[in-house]
């Protein structure tokens, strides 16, 4: 695996570790049918870094992290966020942690209609029966930019608002770390970019950790570092990404993947035509006249074949 560096970094790296993942495996299926998502990946994401998720389609980037969250488990390896595995916890304490610790920012807004702004970005704290905090509570909607917008319901706001709404929820509780999956898929250019600065600023000006699958170089060259996978593994590092050095190392992933040989050419003789008999004529005998009928004086007629 080799390390790539982009841009100079602007800020000091944590070394501390918000989520990661050892000797990590995921099979789907089961003989001639099992597809290995993930293949021996051990990767760190560093507490109060922006860290972009990338690889080719089928690379397992999602897959891991769906485990990294606990959204779903892992073959074989670990899982952790902090220094809490999750492979040991049952599904309640699992619950408990990733409504506790653990943010989500989907590709689909997923805000409840029926409540407000404020009600949805509070709804995480209000399920758990926690009080937030007033003071962290006005510092992010002011981050986030929604203070005129409180009392709207999703239906009265633009798609970036809402997404910046959801992003605003996954932050309210204060987690270890928020997992963004494709969170500008459902954007436009212009508004992909807002949400992108917003995850940027929670993480520089707040000090959150944010981790972020993406197929786009332009949003991958807003986070600290990159991680590249691809057949499930993970091959390289890029430190403070442009999206040109991004894009150049998509492009790479591209040129190696084999081109599948073009199938063969069989030819096959022509299917025999079966010829069968023609059907034989049988002549049966007149039926016999019915009773009371005067007998034909009509000589018989002979049929020759």
């Amino acid at each position: 695996m080799s390390t790539t560096t982009g841009r100079v970094a602007a800020r000091p790296v944590d070394t501390g570790a918000a989520a990661r993942v050892a000797d990590a495996v995921k099979v789907y299926g089961s003989g001639d049918a099992a597809v290995r998502a993930l293949d021996g990946v051990s990767v760190t994401f560093g507490a109060g870094r922006f860290t972009a998720i990338m690889g080719p389609s089928g690379s397992g980037k999602s897959t891991l992290m769906h485990c990294a969250a606990g959204l779903d488990t892992l073959t074989s390896g670990a899982a952790y966020i902090g220094d809490t595995e999750l492979g040991k916890l049952d599904d309640r304490r699992l619950t408990l942690l990733r409504r506790d610790r653990v943010g989500f920012v989907f590709q689909a807004f997923n805000l409840v209609p029926t409540l407000t702004v404020a009600e949805n970005i509070t709804l995480p704290l209000d399920l758990a029966g926690v009080r937030g905090d007033r003071e962290w509570a006005d510092a992010l909607i002011d981050v986030v930019g929604l203070r005129d917008r409180l009392r709207h319901r999703p239906a009265e706001l633009s798609g970036g608002q809402q997404q910046r709404v959801a992003v605003a929820r996954a932050f309210a509780g204060r987690p270890d770390v928020v997992f963004a999956d494709e969170p500008t898929g459902n954007l436009d250019s212009r508004t992909g970019e807002e949400v992108l600065n917003l995850l940027g600023r929670a993480v520089r000006r707040m000090g959150r950790t944010v981790v972020m699958v993406t197929h786009d170089p332009m949003a991958a060259a807003h986070a600290d570092e990159v991680v590249f996978l691809a057949d499930g593994r993970l091959v390289d590092r890029m430190e403070s990404p442009t999206a040109d050095l991004v894009l150049d190392r998509m492009k790479a992933f591209d040129a190696r993947q084999p081109t599948p040989p073009a199938p063969a050419t069989t030819h096959s003789a022509a299917p025999a035509v079966a010829h069968s008999a023609a059907p034989a004529v049988t002549h049966s005998a007149a039926p016999p006249p019915s009773p009371g009928a005067r007998p034909s004086t009509k000589e018989p007629q002979s049929w020759t074949p």
